[in-house]
């Protein structure tokens, strides 16, 4: 939905997002080092090398992506419902 425009890395596997629509926030990684696709970032400068992918998600090379929605959704303390409206509770019965 919303599209991550700037990233800029923060000490301790933090990261500053900008996003398309002017919301900025910080989210912190590092309970996801070393779990794994993650342990990748076990080299702090391979965390270093994060760039925005083509759908505005974070990518490290081939191995790693973030979800943009996902972050936004840290960053700003909303629920799912409130970006995707169309989302419907469904209960299912066994």
């Amino acid at each position: 939905m919303y599209k991550i425009t700037d990233v800029k890395v923060l000490a301790n596997y933090c990261i500053r997002l900008k996003y398309s629509d002017g919301t900025e926030g910080t989210v912190n990684l590092s309970h996801l080092v070393g779990k794994g696709v993650f342990s990748l970032w076990n080299n702090y400068e391979e965390f270093r090398k994060v760039s925005i992918g083509s759908s505005g998600e974070l990518v490290w090379g081939t191995e790693v992506d973030l979800c943009p929605d996902s972050l936004y959704l840290q960053i700003t303390g909303k629920k799912p419902e409130e970006l995707f409206p169309n989302i419907k509770k469904e209960f299912i019965h066994a």
